[in-house]
């Protein structure tokens, strides 16, 4: 069986070389990203080989793409927002990335933290993660099939965890494995907060006070589901 992406190349040719993904990474800068270590990842990652062949003249555009399982790749300028927010201007030892996905955000910040621990509830998802993974050879991540939106059942103390999908309330579960000045970022939406519905990109951050919450940009996300598929 080939592998995804072979004969694509990582470099890639027209809509999908490096001299495209740099001009993304320009629009991403002038879309407001200004942290020059997740800009750096976004333009070492090939978004190509993420998604099907068909759709790879599309893979520098900033919009989300159908991955398959009903799920989507995010778009661009959503991955580095919220490895932005994650990072925070910090080293980054270890993140925990709630829904794998097809692997993307999962090889953008394994650019950018010695080692990323991410879990996926749907195991076709997984096994096409690990293959695009294998094929760039990125071996600083941990992939699971797993349930993120309860108790991972791990002993892990991370600096951040991003959670690709939406949730209607914090998952308490996943704060444990928080250090102290953590980040948990995800896209939230409060049913108390005026906008039903409505899921804004939000910052917890484990302040020696307690956990702060900070508010950010309005997103859509597909739903935080429990158990596996």
């Amino acid at each position: 069986m080939a592998t995804p992406g072979a004969g694509r190349g990582t470099s890639g040719i027209g809509m999908t070389s490096d001299r495209t993904r740099a001009r993304m990474v320009e629009r991403l800068r002038g879309e407001g990203i200004r942290d020059e270590v997740v800009l750096s990842a976004m333009n070492a990652v090939p978004r190509h080989i993420f998604v099907d062949e068909a759709l790879a003249i599309r893979a520098y555009d900033d919009s989300p793409l159908p991955i398959g399982n009903g799920q989507t790749i995010s778009q661009p300028w959503i991955v580095a927002r919220m490895s932005e927010l994650a990072r925070n201007g910090r080293d980054l030892d270890g993140v925990l990335e709630i829904g794998t996905g097809c692997g993307y955000q999962t090889a953008v910040l394994a650019q950018i933290a010695k080692t990323v621990y991410t879990v996926e509830r749907i195991v076709a998802l997984v096994n096409k993660a690990r293959r695009h993974l294998q094929a760039l050879k990125i071996r600083n991540v941990r992939l699971a099939h797993a349930d993120g939106s309860t108790d991972l059942g791990e002993d892990l103390r991370v600096d951040a965890i991003i959670v690709a999908a939406g949730a209607t309330h914090v998952p308490a579960p996943l704060l444990r494995y928080l250090k102290p000045g953590g980040r948990l970022v995800l896209p939230l939406a409060r049913s108390d907060d005026g906008e039903r519905g409505v899921q804004k990109l939000t910052v917890i951050e484990m302040a020696p006070a307690g956990p702060r919450e900070q508010v950010f940009d309005t997103v859509r996300f597909v739903p935080l589901l429990p158990g596996l598929a």
